[in-house]
């Protein structure tokens, strides 16, 4: 049996595709503006960690939990935090909800400690919790004029709750006096998930020392609401919006921190669901901070990643007045979208540069008419056959290069043996032998690389649409995650404890393409490697890394590549005649093609190491 091997398309393929990797990092790589602004970054950074550890009296400790029945604590505490002792202290809390989501308030720090949607349960069935258990912390840092350092989560604050029309206000003060006083007010409407809030102070501008800055915290461990908990760690990530409208993210894998400027938005993003902080201002710089919590696929860790953001604020007139936004609730590009002025939507990891356009105007509004009238899992399939349909002419024209190859091979064939020991020379003829029959090496690859932003945008749509999360299709129970069909009693790296079936299924379909597209008895090259280890990694590939990750996505690959069997299969039995695709080959010959700069700046430097290497051997 003759043994398959890399023609020179294949070559010319795999040269392209690393080439267009290539170029995509020098793109992406950082200028020497970039670079130096690194550096400041880090520099500003090291000297805010300076700043911090010379001033150690000023450190702040943990909340401090107060008996509130101990009148000796009481006291005590008013003394340490001196005028906003005038607030009584109360460990109650207030509520405030809609149809869509439950906020609790407490007294003590003024901030959210719950947040809960009241639509949607984790893989589990248990509520999906963004704020819950202490996981959450929000609070404001400043010095008082006797030179007191107080922190907003140890001060009480005094609630009042009213509504305006259908929406709730409630209004927490910090107070130093009846008409003084620091306060938070939150306003939710009745059928939205974003929360006006609003930090003002009031009569303080003798209380709060304006010379030391006034740092705003915000603190939170994203809560584990996916059955697998590195999966949803991919797609948790600190991502900001800068005022220019640019959005920056930290790194997904690993610990980051970055001090950044001009920030209007903060999106503490939990995979499906996410925390964030508007503000009407943007933030003149923040202080970012991500730390990775998963090391494995652990069944009981209970958090993925800890965001921090340190944001400075400034006085006006002596008083603070900022006014935010609080958005609790999903990753999803309906709900999202709703916020345009915001620009929240582009919190959703889309993709970059054209793969993201594509992902976000052509698949996502596609699927999202589709899935309005069909099951989620066909209209999957349904896209599926629209996108092959699409690139069917694609298709064809790979498959058609191919033909072209195969009715060449036994010519090739006969150069490669004619010129066995003159790889120079070989390869003159080989390209005097395309540009006579008029095929182009080119012509199989360029098809391949026009499916890539296809090929990209899916993959990146799959995993994060918000309308995949937690429905089924056959034996899958949720088309976002894995479709476990059988659970392993062991654990096998890069695998999982767990078969996914639809990987399984695609990996066979990629298998039998592989088959048809590398069985095509096209032209060998001596010496290269055996295509067998290409036919059988692609679908290695598959089966490993896909186990894990959304079974929509799988499903996707399954479907398209049987499509892609059938349509080769049509065009081999019924549009494309080899005999003819010979008789024009033979007709080509008798008028080949005028050689272009390209080809004869090739042919030229060919020649002239041809010509070198007989020098060299006389």
């Amino acid at each position: 049996m003759e043994e398959k091997k890399l023609d020179i398309n294949s070559i010319i393929g795999f040269v392209l595709i690393f080439g267009i990797l290539i170029f995509m990092f020098w793109q992406n790589q950082p200028t020497p503006e970039e670079l130096e602004a690194q550096k400041a970054k880090q520099e500003q950074l090291q000297a805010a960690k300076k700043a911090e550890e010379a001033a150690g009296e000023f450190k702040i400790a943990e909340p401090k939990e107060i008996n509130l029945q101990d009148s000796t604590a009481i006291a005590n505490y008013k003394s340490a935090i001196g005028a906003f002792g005038f607030t009584a202290p109360s460990n109650e809390t207030t509520i405030l909800e809609n149809d869509l989501v439950y906020l609790e308030i407490s007294n003590k720090g003024g901030q959210i400690i719950e947040a809960k949607m009241k639509e949607f349960v984790t893989y589990d069935s248990i509520p999906v919790y963004l704020v819950k258990d202490g996981n959450a912390n929000f609070g404001l840092t400043f010095t008082t004029t006797d030179n007191r350092l107080l922190n907003t989560n140890d001060l009480y604050f005094e609630p009042t709750l009213t509504t305006v029309g259908d929406n709730q206000v409630l209004s927490m003060k910090a107070k130093v006096a009846s008409d003084k006083f620091l306060e938070y007010r939150y306003e939710m409407k009745s059928d939205e998930y974003l929360v006006g809030f609003t930090v003002r102070s009031q009569g303080l501008n003798q209380v709060i020392n304006n010379t030391n800055p006034i740092k705003l915290d915000w603190k939170l461990k994203a809560i584990r609401h996916s059955k697998s908990i590195q999966y949803e760690n991919r797609y948790t990530r600190l991502t900001y919006n800068h005022d220019d409208g640019k959005i920056s993210k930290l790194s997904e894998g690993s610990e980051d921190e970055e001090l950044e400027k001009d920030v209007k938005w903060l999106s503490y993003r939990q995979h499906f669901f996410s925390s964030i902080l508007t503000t009407d201002e943007a933030f003149e710089s923040a202080k970012l901070n991500s730390i990775n919590l998963v090391e494995d696929d652990s069944k009981t860790q209970g958090y993925t990643k800890e965001f921090a953001a340190e944001v400075p604020l400034k006085l006006k007139g002596g008083e603070l007045a900022y006014n935010f936004n609080w958005f609790y609730g999903p990753t999803d590009v309906k709900v999202l979208a709703q916020y345009k002025e915001l620009g929240l939507e582009d919190s959703i990891p889309f993709g970059w540069g054209i793969f993201g356009w594509i992902n976000r105007y052509i698949f996502t509004p596609l699927y999202a008419l589709l899935s309005s009238f069909l099951p989620f899992g066909i209209a999957i399939v349904v896209m599926t056959i629209l996108v092959r349909l699409l690139m069917s002419p694609v298709t064809y024209k790979s498959y058609l290069s191919q033909a072209k190859m195969k009715v060449l091979k036994p010519e090739i064939t006969e150069l490669n043996e004619k010129f066995k020991d003159n790889a120079m020379k070989k390869q003159q003829e080989t390209m005097k032998l395309y540009n006579k029959a008029g095929v182009s090496p080119m012509s199989g690859c360029v098809p391949a690389l026009l499916q890539m932003p296809i090929f990209y945008a899916l993959f990146m749509f799959f995993p994060t649409s918000f309308a995949l999360r937690q429905k089924s299709f056959l034996w899958a129970e949720d088309l976002s995650s894995y479709d476990a069909i059988a659970q392993l009693p062991f654990t096998i790296p890069f695998y999982g404890d767990h078969i996914s079936l639809f990987p399984i299924l695609a990996s066979v379909a990629i298998f039998f393409y592989m088959m048809m597209t590398t069985g095509q008895n096209m032209p060998t090259q001596p010496g290269m490697p055996n295509m067998k280890f290409i036919l059988y990694l692609s679908p290695l590939m598959m089966l490993v890394f896909f186990n894990n990750y959304a079974s929509g996505l799988s499903l996707y690959y399954f479907v398209s590549n049987l499509i892609t069997i059938f349509i080769m299969l049509a065009i081999k039995n019924f549009i494309l005649d080899e005999d003819k695709i010979h008789a024009q080959i033979q007709e080509n010959k008798k008028k080949p093609k005028k050689e272009n700069k390209f080809q004869r700046k090739m042919r030229e430097m060919m020649e002239q190491a041809e010509e070198q290497k007989k020098l060299g051997k006389k």
